[in-house]
């Protein structure tokens, strides 16, 4: 009999009021890389709209780690407001998660005024620079920055962490074999490409122990010829889940570097995401964005299908991401063995979302999957359609805060 997915539940060693996270999307709120109020609000509401656990997107766990300077990275001064974040969420009667990572070769070295590390040396578009080769140096201090990470987001009140295994962000682009090319520890056989993501699992837990959650999310399939998919990544889910250090694996798909809407599905908003970069990069993105951001359809549960075969092979709690936006979806995923959804779009169109479902008061979201809300990520993340945000700005007022890529 599938589990009730408005009933409470466990994660590792977390209560959690019912089975529906909230996924990390890059708030666009931090502007000085630290907390604000318009970012706590901005949880509070999707906490007071039902659910069991919100995801604050993006904490780097290093400086050059950003994919550019106005996001979050973990350090002791971003301890207090991260903690009155977790306070009010708390008071809404929900978890909080923190999503930990590198962003490594996704990172803008021109915004950051670092280099960006990958397995190897690359151009990167996003910074129009060479990415830096990691030595194993950089990948020791990579490892335990994730660790000192998972400590702050202890101190700051986090239930749970989110390690960033996907996406081609660093930890994932060491697990391609088409951005992996390395011929030392960290390179050439699976083993070997799947060793720092091992590790940092390793080290995370280690750091927190039993104190929080620790859930990953990962990549099934780079989406990318070539690169991280089917067999290869199925292998290395079971070798994190036979190491014990994880709670949950979300599973995703894609790769911001060479083929992010495979992960989003639906509409592609080419001039919307143009229009944020200067003048340079808007010609490219209008002239061949449409080779970089390809069309998939949308379709509920889009990631079923592929998500089905790590559900028959591990024993792991699973977290079913894409194309959850109503209450059939939530109940085909509770049917076929997964434990916990994850939404993001559904829940920027209506924080209220989940409380509105678990009454019964709508069956699916309003959310039409145009993507408009993609672009947002620069200025400040939110629904077009409706044109507000989920803090408590004023419908159809402007950001009051511009963020840009460079």
């Amino acid at each position: 009999m599938s589990p009730d997915p408005f009933g409470p539940a466990m994660l590792g060693p977390v209560h959690l009021r019912n089975r529906v996270i909230k996924a990390a999307t890059f708030e666009g709120r931090t502007p000085d890389a630290l907390v604000t109020d318009e970012l706590i609000e901005f949880h509070r509401r999707v906490a007071a709209g039902g659910a069991a656990m919100t995801t604050v997107a993006y904490c780097a766990v290093a400086p050059e780690g950003r994919t550019d300077r106005h996001q979050i990275w973990m350090r002791p001064d971003a301890v207090p407001g991260l903690q009155k974040l977790t306070d009010a969420v708390h008071a809404e009667g929900a978890a909080a998660s923190a999503q930990i990572g590198h962003a490594g070769p996704v990172a803008n070295a021109a915004s950051n005024r670092l280099p960006a590390l990958a397995p190897g040396r690359q151009f990167n578009p996003l910074g129009l620079r060479f990415t830096h080769a990691a030595t194993e140096s950089d990948l020791r201090r990579v490892i335990d920055a994730h660790a000192g990470a998972a400590r702050l987001a202890v101190r700051a009140g986090f239930d749970a962490v989110e390690l960033h295994f996907g996406h081609n962000y660093l930890l994932s682009s060491f697990l391609s074999p088409l951005e992996n090319k390395r011929t030392d520890s960290y390179g050439g056989s699976l083993e070997n490409r799947a060793r720092l993501v091992r590790q940092t699992a390793d080290a995370v837990r280690r750091a927190v122990g039993d104190s929080i959650a620790v859930l990953a999310k990962f990549n099934m399939d780079d989406g990318v010829r070539g690169g991280f998919r089917g067999a290869e990544s199925l292998t290395v889910a079971q070798w994190l889940a036979a190491d014990g250090n994880l709670d949950a694996l979300e599973l995703t798909v894609g790769s911001s570097l060479r083929n992010p809407m495979f992960l989003f599905r639906g509409d592609v908003p080419i001039r919307e995401f143009a229009a944020q970069f200067p003048p340079l990069q808007r010609w490219g993105i209008r002239l061949g964005g449409r080779k970089f951001l390809r069309t998939y359809p949308y379709r509920e549960t889009y990631l079923l299908d592929e998500a089905l075969k790590f559900r028959a092979a591990l024993d792991l709690p699973l977290i079913l991401l894409g194309g959850i936006a109503s209450r059939a979806a939530i109940d085909t995923a509770m049917t076929n063995g997964f434990e916990f959804v994850a939404m993001a779009r559904a829940l920027l169109y209506d924080p209220n979302l989940i409380n509105q479902l678990r009454a019964e008061e709508r069956t699916v979201s309003p959310c039409t999957h145009c993507n408009r809300c993609m672009p947002t990520i620069y200025e400040r993340t939110r629904c077009v359609l409706t044109e507000t945000d989920i803090t408590s700005a004023t419908p159809g007022s402007a950001p009051s805060t511009k963020l840009t890529k460079n």
